[in-house]
C-alpha cells in the first residue's frame, strides 16, 4: 500500500491504496514514517504522491474506531517528513482530507492538481487534529484561515488553496509528475551538503 522508489539522490513516496481513497491505516503511517527517517541524509529530494484520483481521504474510518485517531505514529510521521533536510514536495493527485493533511503541511512545497479538494473535518467527527497541524497550517494561512478549515468545516478547492498560500502550484494531472521533476532538478543537481545548508536556513 506503499510503494517506494529511488533514482539516486530521488526518493519518491506513493500511496497505493485507491480503492479505499488511499485511507491511511497504522502500518501505512508506520511505513512512510521510516521512509521518511531512512531518507534522511541519502535523499536530496523526497517527494509524496498518491496513486488513483485522490492523494487521501485521510484516516482509515474502521482503524479509527480503533484508537488511530489518537496514535502518536501520525506525529513520528510529520515530524519525519519536516525534519529532512532535503526538498521535500507533496505531488497532491488529487483531494487531501484530514489526518492526511498532516505530512502534506509538513512538506517544503505543495503541487495540486485542479480537481482537488482540501478539508479537515475534525469537528465534525468529534476528533482532535494532530497536534503539529495547526500550528504549521496557521502559520501557511493565518490563524483566522486555519480556523475556518478546522473549526468551520471549510472545503477548499484548488484555486481557493492556491489563493490561500495552502498549494504553491496547480498544474493538470497529465502535467503533474513532469513539474514536480523539474522542481527537483536543482536540489538533485547541487551538492548534498549545499541542499541541507539552504534549507537549515529556513
Amino acid at each position: 500500500m506503499i510503494e517506494v522508489s529511488q533514482e539516486g539522490a530521488l526518493w519518491h513516496v506513493r500511496l497505493n491504496r485507491p480503492e479505499k481513497a488511499n485511507s491511511l491505516t497504522r502500518a501505512m503511517l508506520t511505513r512512510l514514517a521510516e521512509t521518511a527517517e531512512e531518507a534522511a541524509g541519502k535523499a536530496q529530494a523526497f517527494v509524496i504522491s498518491g496513486e488513483g484520483k485522490v492523494f487521501s481521504a485521510g484516516m482509515d474510518l474502521v482503524e479509527a474506531q480503533a484508537g488511530l485517531a489518537t496514535d502518536p505514529v501520525w506525529e513520528r510521521l510529520s515530524g519525519a517528513v519536516a525534519a529532512l533536510p532535503c526538498l521535500t514536495v507533496a505531488a497532491l493527485n488529487g483531494t487531501l482530507a484530514g489526518g492526511a493533511f498532516g505530512m502534506a503541511l509538513a512538506c517544503d512545497l505543495r503541487v495540486c492538481v485542479p480537481e482537488t479538494h482540501f478539508f479537515y473535518p475534525v469537528m465534525k467527527l468529534g476528533f482532535l487534529p494532530q497536534p503539529s497541524d495547526p500550528r504549521r497550517l496557521a502559520a501557511l494561512i493565518g490563524p483566522a484561515r486555519a480556523k475556518l478549515i478546522l473549526m468551520g468545516g471549510a472545503k477548499l478547492n484548488s484555486d481557493e488553496a492556491m489563493r490561500f498560500g495552502l498549494v504553491d502550484a496547480v498544474v493538470p494531472r497529465s502535467e503533474l509528475e513532469p513539474f514536480v521533476a523539474t522542481l527537483c532538478e536543482d536540489a538533485l543537481g547541487a551538492d548534498a551538503g549545499h541542499v541541507t545548508a539552504i534549507k537549515g536556513m529556513f
